[in-house]
């Protein structure tokens, strides 16, 4: 395998591992009844910005042969989103880093979900620092947009759907998020809730 083959599916696997993260966020605010707060939504969204990125590189293979320009664009969408990503990330954690402070929600494996999206914003712009510095070598080329990039990019989809249903139900027909919501804000308003 070249190593511009690598790279391509380096872009798969890319957008795949935020489609686990918020597969993950979505296991803990419905299996553990834990409601994002603002913050929490704008970190869904930086990840969601992230990995548009790279789908933006997999869609540009689709059309024929990726040039370096999209490939460096991609990287650098990617790393946008990071680092507003980190910045929102970074001021939760210093929101909750008073000693007593229990942090917002429960803890995963020892971090709270805010210090793990801070974690993955860093991984991101470490990634995206070391693919631009090798880009002409990674840069897809011989590619096949086939039904794996295919299946990539739906999951993606409605990853980015589900996320913006799930925060119209929060918030509502309201302006402002609440600090610490407590409650599905659209049932509660329609009177499907108590």
């Amino acid at each position: 395998m070249t190593w511009n083959r690598a790279g391509f599916w380096a872009l798969h696997l890319f957008v795949l591992a935020y489609c686990g993260v918020l597969l993950g966020g979505f296991i803990v605010q419905f299996g553990g009844h834990e409601y994002p707060c603002p913050l929490c939504v704008l970190q869904r969204m930086a990840m969601i910005l992230t990995a548009l990125g790279p789908a933006y590189i997999i869609v540009r293979a689709k059309a024929g042969p990726v040039s370096l320009r999209d490939y460096t664009t991609g990287l650098g969408m990617a790393m946008a989103g990071a680092l507003a990503g980190a910045a929102m990330s970074t001021r939760q954690v210093l929101l909750h880093i008073v000693p007593g402070d229990p942090g917002y929600g429960e803890a995963v494996m020892g971090l709270h979900l805010y210090t793990w999206a801070l974690v993955t914003f860093i991984v991101v712009l470490v990634y995206c620092a070391f693919a631009l510095i090798f880009a002409k070598e990674l840069v897809p080329a011989g590619v096949r947009f086939g039904w794996p990039s295919r299946a990539v990019l739906w999951l993606f989809t409605a990853l980015i759907a589900a996320n913006m249903i799930v925060v119209f139900f929060e918030e509502g027909f309201h302006w402002v998020l609440p600090d610490d919501p407590v409650r599905y804000q659209l049932c509660y308003d329609l009177g499907l809730c108590d």
